[in-house]
């Protein structure tokens, strides 16, 4: 009879990237040591979770984890607000640490793993219990890059990297924007390919022999403009998230909602051609399936020049423009990115070396 581990899980709500890293780990995790339970803890909505793991169970807890960044649009962050949003979270306010500590220490977590929370971290210290760091970027780093801002931001940069150096175990997932001397680093971590390419298109009534681009850009209906425009391109289906309440098809266009059944990383793994925001999940996705990416940048956000640099080296790609997205001129670049090859990439998925990682803490090794 082997011991049962419990995990609690810290997770960043800046976008879907860090409960998409966070979802890859928990299933290898789980896949190692199947007895394993998992308590999420972040603002990030429970559907993510219930779409991503195929864990049978596991314990979400609505809470503020994290303040990261304020978007005014997907690609466009909002730095006063954010600085506000951070004058009032930060310091971490002792009630609400014991607050976490009581909940953690009631249900009886064994470890603590932070994606990329430093708040997770404090309440692991405050309840006895080892912790570890998962990042590509931590929060301090993040807000360096706002020189504008500095002095205002400097206490709240101090504050967190002070937490994050404390952490018991750190562990930094390619791209990396600050390597370090740390416990590991690994390949992209990315969810799991769980059908296959064949049966995606099927499902979504596209020929086999068409080609398919994925549009990944949730919450941007503007940047989706040109798919109106789309005319004489019957040979390539365009399937776009996150902007319709429902799966709707038009001809060659069809939307899917973002809490749809079909999972990201199998959408990728049946495109031909992906497009989409520079940030984590979907560079790593897109890097394991090995297809060409046309990527948007978030040209003041500090790690979009290290995902850049790496999707230049590591992939077939091509930036493009958010006003051409939005005029139609992208499909020539669309038609660009067609022409190039997939490429095989045969290194592991870096949460299989994680998971492993964390188990060995978990059993003592």
């Amino acid at each position: 009879m082997h011991k049962s581990f419990t995990i609690a899980y810290f997770i960043s709500p800046h976008g879907l990237g860090h409960a998409s890293r966070a979802s890859a780990v928990m299933e290898e995790i789980w896949r190692i040591m199947p007895e394993t339970r998992f308590e999420i803890f972040t603002l990030v909505p429970e559907w993510f979770f219930r779409r991503s793991l195929p864990l049978p169970l596991f314990g979400y807890h609505h809470t503020l984890t994290d303040i990261g960044l304020v978007q005014k649009t997907p690609l466009i962050e909002d730095v006063e607000k954010t600085i506000e949003r951070l004058d009032e979270f930060l310091p971490f306010d002792p009630d609400y640490i014991e607050e976490l500590t009581g909940i953690i220490n009631q249900i009886g977590c064994d470890l603590m793993i932070c994606d990329i929370s430093a708040l997770g971290i404090v309440v692991a210290k405050r309840a006895g219990i080892p912790s570890v760091l998962i990042e590509n970027f931590t929060w301090d780093w993040i807000y360096e890059g706002y020189r504008n801002h500095r002095d205002r931001l400097k206490r709240h940069i101090e504050y967190l990297r002070g937490i994050y150096s404390s952490v018991d175990y750190h562990i930094q997932t390619e791209p990396i924007c600050n390597p370090l001397n740390i416990h590991l680093k690994t390949a992209p971590v990315s969810r799991r390919i769980r059908i296959r390419a064949q049966k995606i298109r099927e499902s979504l009534g596209i020929p086999q022999d068409s080609m398919m681009v994925v549009l990944t850009i949730s919450g941007n209906t503007e940047g989706y403009g040109f798919i109106r425009m789309i005319d004489g391109t019957e040979d390539i289906f365009f399937v776009a998230l996150g902007i319709s309440q429902k799966t709707e098809k038009r001809g060659n266009i069809i939307l899917l909602p973002q809490d749809t059944h079909l999972s990201h990383p199998d959408l990728v793994n049946a495109s031909d051609v992906t497009i989409g925001k520079l940030g984590y999940s979907t560079v790593a996705e897109v890097y394991h399936a090995g297809v060409p990416f046309g990527y948007l940048t978030r040209k003041t956000f500090r790690e979009s020049e290290r995902l850049e640099g790496f999707c230049r080296r590591e992939m077939h790609c091509l930036s493009i423009d958010e006003e051409r997205l939005k005029d139609g001129r992208c499909l020539e670049d669309i038609k660009e990115l067609l022409e190039m090859p997939r490429i095989k990439h045969t290194r592991d998925n870096g949460a299989i070396k994680i998971a492993e990682f964390i188990c060995n803490i978990l059993k003592g090794g």
